[in-house]
């Protein structure tokens, strides 16, 4: 089985290649070549590398050459960066996105593609309870994009074009403390800091709740995503992947007991409307649809919390 991930440099790519690495197999079937795309890969990678913008006719050319039966499109523009420039996001995570569809069905061999989506589409002022019915109204450019990358996905698999299968990704933790162009860094700077005995000043107040998953976790359901059986699914092809839903509070509560009560007292609070808005106010999700498939969350706050610290996996 020849297997491409795109975005692999990337902060879920990068752990989504190491976790292939590890398995050699998805599903049972040996991969027998992987190949890693994006803009920048370290010179060392012993996989086949394809560098460059998938928008280049030079890259695609070289993706539809290496002809894959597997395929993992990670490669997007983050949230904050595709909003502040539009043109960009537009380019990479829906006008490359479309070029990399359509070269795929152009193959004739119907690939299977998962698409790495949002939980961006849902939008925000979001009911009680979230489930697969509820129309779909993302606030930002970035949700909108991922949300018409579903829908094409969709369609070139009820043309038989393609095997598509899109997840919606929430809060993936914990990303190195940069952050740049992610408006849910702090999520993720949060656990560096609490783990580090360091102070953290929180944008958003204790009890503003979100969907959380381990980076870890979240490659896993990845690769499964490309085995599961959908042959009774939704045609829409799209599911969100099963979350923790926890308060801030919940995280300080988790850590505090992990690494010391003292960790209480580091977290001070300077709420910031627009990013409590998007990132502190996710109700219950009904995701059973996706847990039914075999796709799964990190099993406890704990669990979460030291699977995105790398104590286990």
């Amino acid at each position: 089985m020849r297997v491409l991930i795109t975005g692999a440099a990337g902060f879920i790519g990068a752990h989504l290649a190491e976790l292939l690495r590890e398995r050699g197999e998805i599903g049972g079937r040996r991969i027998g070549a992987l190949a890693l795309a994006d803009q920048s890969l370290p010179d060392t990678t012993e996989e086949i590398a394809i560098r460059g913008d998938l928008a280049d006719p030079g890259v695609m050319a070289q993706v539809a050459a290496f002809g894959p039966d597997v395929v993992f499109h990670l490669a997007a523009v983050p949230g904050g960066t595709s909003e502040q420039d539009y043109a960009l996001g537009r380019r990479v995570n829906l006008d490359a996105s479309l070029a990399l569809f359509e070269a795929l069905a152009g193959s004739g061999a119907r690939p299977t593609v998962v698409y790495a989506s949002s939980i961006a589409v849902y939008g925000t002022h979001l009911p009680d309870l979230v489930t697969p019915t509820m129309p779909l109204r993302p606030p930002l450019t970035y949700g909108a994009h991922k949300r018409v990358c579903e829908i094409l996905l969709a369609d070139f698999t009820r043309r038989g074009r393609l095997d598509g299968r899109s997840v919606r990704l929430p809060g993936i933790v914990a990303r190195e403390r940069s952050g740049a162009g992610l408006t849910s860094a702090f999520m993720s700077d949060i656990l560096h800091a609490l783990k580090a005995g360091e102070a953290f000043v929180c944008p958003v107040g204790p009890e503003a709740t979100a969907w959380w998953m381990s980076a870890r976790r979240c490659a896993e359901n990845i690769a499964h995503a490309a085995v599961m059986d959908v042959s009774r699914a939704d045609p829409g092809r799209a599911w969100p992947l099963p979350v923790l839903c926890l308060s801030i509070g919940d995280i300080i509560d988790t850590c505090s007991t992990r690494y010391g009560e003292s960790r209480r007292g580091l977290v001070s609070f300077q709420p910031r409307p627009g990013v409590e808005a998007v990132f502190g106010r996710y109700p219950r999700l009904d995701d059973a649809s996706a847990r039914a498939l075999g796709l799964r969350d990190d099993g406890s706050a704990d669990e979460l919390v030291r699977r995105a610290l790398g104590e286990i996996n």
